[in-house]
């Protein structure tokens, strides 16, 4: 008896999936998409352009398999994937596309669709937004067709990016620098962090004073602790800053020398701060990045760990969260109620609000047929499952159930209290306020359970516990202190603050921020530094040169916004993606040339030097690499001579010879050198750089570490299903696929002590 073929993206989610259908239904997973735009066409881009008579122009993508980036042919493995997909389908009776709920899982099972040509009438698209059994089972009884909207706005994206991003790059190659892109999203977020540091750079600080009181209570025979209160206003001045230099504090304390001081208002106020709602994916890329440190392309790549399933003990294989590229804040009826229960049974009837909280979405075009990010159970709290889950699987899986348990708590509540306390006898007969703020929790909340991460170090005065004051109260002041201070420029981008901006301007979608993130990282045209992007000179030249000739139209922040919005009306089915392509391409074409027939800005890239090459005498340039800057010939790529330059930036480091050794390559033969890199002295064959081969030295400098081999373990790849290996690296062992270079998934070792 022939089963019913079921495919899917990944072989973790194959095999969640495929424990819960049962023996009756074949998992296969297509290893996400199967097919690209090809290279081909006119100016590569695998895109055929035709303008008719009426100027009417239309774009037809020329589709194919997916091509190997080394050997340029196409992918063996995918070649073998569809093949087998196709045989399956031949025999099945039903074939149930069940790639992920979005656009890209859309387009991924239509082009499986095409790729494996399978028989229309055999299809079914299933969707599901976890993998958990109640959900599969739901999905499979209500399935629909391939929905072409969201894959013509896939491809509508998918051809505009390809068009900026090809021909884009292709300008930037010939009057910027060889081997570096511009991208529609990329570019726009790396103005931002360029044009964020400009303003940093002409931020003009301004020097202020705050002057300090501090009391204590006239109560005879009694100890009194002093307390602090600033200055906060003048009567009569309203300049800004109230003491904007010394000499007017040290007027203002000469004033205050034999006043008296009374609390004039005590004013309390209640205060009520609600929870914040259940992640999406940019505030769970946000909230992970500030209180765990991951990057967002690391926070993806667990959470889709999470979602795709993992072994839970007697469990077996489920999927612990929801389908983590969204943007809805919608949360099901039946998570709601099972959240009610657990709160009520935990933290008790004070702790739950008369109704369930429902978030409504903040970005324009969310999918609302989507969920927020959330566990699949709340009963399955992140305790009782840490045994099962690595470190970093657990730390996740703890913020999102929090995040979501604490969205539909109870409000925290605080009593913000301001003391006044005024000087009524200053020798100019001036009205000075000095100001107290505190505030005090009467009641936790949500923030019994969970508190969110921050940028920057906001002043917090929660709890900050004031003293027992009474209006007309008589204070004592014991003392008069006054401090410089300078205001701040605007802080650089963190990760979190600027997936934060792109998301508030309507640029990229879920499935986007953590690749824009990594890509201005990758480039070179941003670094992170104590965890804020500065631009490098890459950085701005490209942004520079592409305001120029790009930025009024094509990749400005309103524009690139816009386009969101019209691929968004491509989903609602109010357009098709020839008018929105259409819109860019003639701007572009016309920016294009404008940009290709200027002079270029090479030059701006490399500071020359008064240092002449040993090799051609040519004048050696600063450059930037990943460690720094170093001096190369001017004459590259005919001369490759590099030099290092010291920690000043400005002296030159001798080259050391290498030193030959009793060592052979095992590779080549050839004799071992010692070498010295920015790790120090290792070992490297004199054949390079025909021959790479290296070794590590001993900590005397002249032994060789023999290179061990890796071991192999029990565990399979999540991402190929090949054996994960055992490897040393430089911060001790680890688990690497022994898939690699084709896969790089590795990860701690700590995973098999929890298996």
């Amino acid at each position: 008896m022939s089963k019913n073929l079921v495919i899917v993206e990944s072989p973790a989610k194959a095999r969640t999936v495929g424990r819960f259908l049962g023996s009756k239904y074949e998992v296969i997973a297509s290893m996400g998409h199967v097919r690209d735009l090809a290279n081909t066409g006119p100016g590569g881009l695998g895109i055929d352009i035709v303008e008719d008579k009426d100027g009417i122009m239309t774009f037809n993508p020329k589709y194919t398999s997916i091509i190997d980036p080394k050997t340029k042919k196409v992918d063996s493995r995918k070649k073998k994937i569809i093949a087998d997909i196709k045989k399956s389908a031949i025999n099945a009776d039903i074939v149930y596309l069940a790639t992920d709920a979005d656009r890209e899982g859309e387009a991924i099972s239509w082009h499986l669709l095409e790729a494996a040509k399978i028989q229309h009438s055999k299809i079914k698209r299933v969707v599901f937004n976890e993998i958990t059994k109640s959900a599969i089972e739901e999905a499979f009884a209500n399935t629909r067709e391939l929905d072409l909207n969201l894959v013509d706005a896939y491809q509508a994206r998918r051809m505009i990016d390809k068009i900026i991003g090809y021909k884009g790059s292709s300008v930037l190659w010939k009057k910027v620098k060889s081997k570096i892109s511009a991208g529609r999203v990329q570019s726009v977020a790396l103005k931002l962090v360029v044009n964020l540091e400009e303003k940093i750079q002409d931020f003009k600080k301004v020097e202020f004073w705050n002057i300090h009181a501090y009391f204590n209570k006239l109560d005879p025979g009694k100890k009194s602790e002093n307390f602090s209160a600033k200055l906060y206003s003048i009567q009569g001045e309203n300049k800004k800053p109230l003491v904007p230099d010394e000499e007017k504090a040290k007027l203002i304390i000469e004033d205050l020398k034999d006043s008296n001081y009374q609390v004039q208002k005590i004013e309390t106020q209640e205060k009520i701060k609600k929870p914040s709602p259940p992640f999406i994916t940019s505030t769970l890329q946000q909230d992970a990045s500030r209180t765990l440190r991951f990057n967002p392309s690391y926070t993806m790549n667990i959470a889709q760990q999470l979602y795709q399933g993992l072994k839970i003990g007697s469990e077996g294989e489920v999927g612990l969260i929801t389908y983590m590229r969204t943007d809805s804040t919608n949360v099901s009826s039946l998570f709601l109620n099972d959240a009610k229960k657990y709160i009520l049974d935990t933290y008790g009837n004070d702790y739950l609000p008369s109704s369930p909280r429902r978030y409504s979405k903040k970005i324009k075009g969310a999918q609302e047929a989507h969920e927020a990010i959330r566990p699949t159970s709340v009963f399955r709290e992140p305790e009782s499952i840490k045994s099962y889950l690595d470190d970093d699987q657990f730390k996740l899986y703890e913020l999102i159930w929090k995040r979501m348990v604490a969205s539909q708590m109870e409000n925290m509540v605080l009593d913000s209290t301001t003391i006044d306390v005024v000087s009524d006898n200053s020798s100019s007969k001036k009205k000075y306020t000095f100001q107290m703020l505190g505030s005090v929790v009467k009641f936790k909340g949500f923030k019994i359970l969970y508190t969110e991460g921050t940028d920057d170090l906001d002043v917090n005065d929660e709890n900050n516990i004031l003293p027992i004051l009474y209006e007309d109260e008589i204070l004592n002041c014991s003392k008069l202190q006054s401090e410089q201070k300078f205001t701040e420029p605007p802080r650089r981008y963190t990760e979190a603050s600027l997936i934060r901006d792109l998301e508030k301007a309507g640029i990229g979608r879920p499935s986007t921020y953590a690749t824009i993130v990594k890509t201005i990282q990758d480039r070179g045209y941003a670094i992170k530094e104590k965890g804020r992007f500065i631009p490098t000179k890459l950085g701005n030249v490209v942004t520079n040169f592409l305001n120029e000739y790009f930025f009024n139209n094509i990749m400005d922040v309103k524009f690139t916004a816009k386009i969101e919005k019209q691929l968004d009306d491509i989903v609602e089915g109010h357009t098709t993606y020839n008018p929105v392509l259409s819109s860019l391409y003639s701007p572009f074409q016309k920016a294009l040339k404008n940009a290709e027939e200027s002079d270029g800005v090479k030059n701006l890239l490399y500071e020359e030097t008064e240092f002449v090459c040993q090799i051609c005498e040519r004048i050696m340039l600063k450059r930037d690499g990943r460690n720094g800057a170093f001096l190369a010939c001017s004459g590259f790529p005919e001369c490759r001579n590099t030099m290092q330059l010291g920690e000043d930036g400005k002296t030159v480091l001798p080259k050391i010879p290498p030193v030959e050794t009793d060592y052979e390559c095992e590779k080549c033969n050839k004799t071992m050198v010692i070498k010295e890199g920015r790790r120090g002295k290792f070992l490297a064959c004199s054949g390079f750089p025909k021959c790479r081969n290296t070794m590590q030295l001993a900590e005397d400098g002249k032994t060789a570490i023999p290179k061990s081999l890796p071991k192999e373990t029990d565990i399979k790849c999540e991402k190929c299903n090949k054996t994960m290996v055992i490897k040393d690296g430089r911060r001790g062992e680890f688990l690497a696929c022994s898939g690699f270079p084709r896969c790089k998934n590795a990860k701690s070792i700590t995973v098999m002590e929890n298996t």
